[in-house]
């Protein structure tokens, strides 16, 4: 949406106020595309709400392929609107299917990743998204220069593209193990991870200690009612369930939203004019590049370092921006703008200040927020309740996106630069509810992150659970494991050679 809503091919299609001085398309109005921007993440809201079902009934992978169907029929409702109502339709049927994809992918490659590479392999669904904004704008930067409604039709089109590439290609993927030995299918489950973990050595110890873990956590949960929503608001369970809605929405708080929807309008106020674009598709490269360290090192700095600094960097850039804003601005002149939400006009240096730290601020969030957020949710919950649980704080995800996505135009049109302070004061917040309240879960095992939260295990004693700032990053610890049991496999496997080898000897002795 972010390239094409300042586009007169858009404006022309679905005006409704009208035209400038200049004789412009204005537009549908501020909260009008408020309303079509929000309509993807309302339909996403209930789309992660409804996956939770979706995924214990037919699976982790199954589940991302109905998201997958669901989005080609939003895309060519979408990509054939003729009016206001249709559009708002194919994009909330869009929707759904992102709520769904979204929700389901971060546990689905939780599940099948070893705890040292998790954090990274869900780096990687972030670093993807990141792909797909960047190609999909510069797609619509280029279909900008189309005449008519081919200028928005096609790339609205093409996004079907990705979700059938996407479809076909989960069927040479394997299942969750976890889910599958959770449906009994325990032959199978043994086969995935002998693929992913094992090397192809279904009697490597490594599979082996993790079919255990598996096994006996499923024996714990099964002992336990079907798992429903309001389990997850019980007094042992509220505090990781508040942790993880509050991952999600912080991480639509901090303001990225309007960097990402409406970033034309934040240039088009800082001088860029009829030239936005470019410049614009350039906070995109920023958002690709920048999310490549937390990919190297995400599991490396753990979580709680990686959304501090993230929470206190993108705060300053925020204070800033509407500093800035807030001294330089003017109302800007009649007809000088074509919408309603472009309500201040900077020129000059601090207009070059304004856009260097908007890029500043992206790359704050890219490395930190934006792949911590996928990453973090999936690790905090048991098996058992883990697929209802992720659908529930991804629909916090899209509530709070469908909430700014609609409240953003409406805002520079009313309270102008404040609308920086806004974000700027949830920054600052969430820097504090993580350092008190958000434990440390790199590279720990899914089964035992429990204990952090309240101490319980299969066959144990309950205690209290270990305070948020008490909790560390066990990389070291969970590399020297892996190390070890490396080596512990390559005895093994000498020790079987050298024992096949003496009986050939003696074979041939007789």
């Amino acid at each position: 949406m972010s390239a094409i809503i300042s586009t007169q091919p858009y404006l022309c299609q679905f005006n409704q106020l009208g035209h400038n001085a200049k004789g412009e398309c204005m537009g549908p109005k501020a909260d009008v595309q408020g309303g079509i921007t929000a309509a993807m993440p309302g339909g996403s809201w209930l789309g992660a709400l409804v996956s939770g079902f979706l995924s214990d009934r037919f699976g982790r992978k199954t589940s991302i392929q109905i998201g997958s169907v669901i989005w080609i029929v939003g895309s060519i409702i979408v990509c054939a609107s003729v009016n206001i109502p249709m559009l708002a339709v194919g994009r909330i049927i869009n929707g759904f299917s992102v709520g769904i994809c979204s929700a389901q992918v971060p546990v689905y490659i939780s599940e099948l990743a070893p705890p040292s590479k998790r954090g990274r392999l869900v780096g990687f669904q972030q670093w993807a998204i990141t792909w797909g904004i960047l190609i999909m704008f510069f797609i619509c930067y280029g279909s900008s220069f189309l005449d008519g409604t081919a200028a928005f039709r096609l790339p609205w089109g093409l996004q079907m593209i990705p979700a059938a590439l996407l479809f076909l290609a989960l069927f040479f993927l394997p299942e969750s193990p976890r889910w599958l030995a959770k449906k009994d299918r325990w032959e199978e489950s043994k086969a995935v991870l002998t693929l992913v973990h094992g090397k192809g050595d279904p009697n490597s110890p490594w599979v082996n200690r993790e079919m255990e873990e598996i096994r006996d956590m499923v024996e714990f949960e099964r002992r336990n009612a079907d798992v429903t929503y309001m389990e997850l608001v019980k007094p042992n369970m509220i505090n990781r369930t508040l942790v993880g809605v509050f991952t999600q929405i912080w991480s639509q708080l901090t303001g990225m939203n309007v960097m990402m929807y409406y970033i034309t309008y934040v240039f088009t106020m800082a001088g860029l004019g009829s030239d936005v674009l470019l410049p614009s598709g350039i906070q995109f490269v920023i958002n690709v590049v920048m999310t490549v360290p937390a990919l190297l090192w995400m599991d490396a700095w753990g979580r709680r370092p990686t959304l501090l600094v993230g929470a206190f960097f993108m705060c300053l850039w925020l204070c800033v921006n509407a500093g800035l804003f807030a001294v330089y601005s003017r109302p800007p002149y009649p007809g000088e703008f074509t919408s309603a939400s472009e309500s201040m006009s900077v020129s000059g240096a601090p207009a070059k200040a304004i856009i260097a730290a908007t890029y500043l601020f992206v790359a704050s969030y890219a490395p930190t927020w934006g792949p911590v957020s996928w990453t973090y949710p999936p690790e905090l919950f048991p098996l058992r309740q883990r697929g209802k649980a992720v659908a529930l704080c991804t629909s916090a995800n899209w509530a709070f996106n469908f909430a700014l996505a609609y409240f953003v135009p409406p805002a520079f049109v009313n309270i102008t630069w404040k609308t920086y302070v806004v974000f700027a004061v949830f920054c600052f917040a969430m820097f504090w509810h993580v350092f008190f309240m958000f434990p440390e879960t790199a590279n720990k095992p899914l089964e035992e992150v429990e204990e952090i939260f309240d101490g319980t295990k299969p066959g144990s004693v309950r205690y209290i659970g270990t305070p948020a700032w008490k909790t560390h990053n066990t990389r070291k610890a969970v590399l020297k494991a892996e190390r070890n049991q490396l080596d512990a496999d390559e005895k093994l496997q000498f020790g079987h050679q050298e024992h096949t080898g003496s009986e050939e000897r003696a074979a041939a002795a007789v």
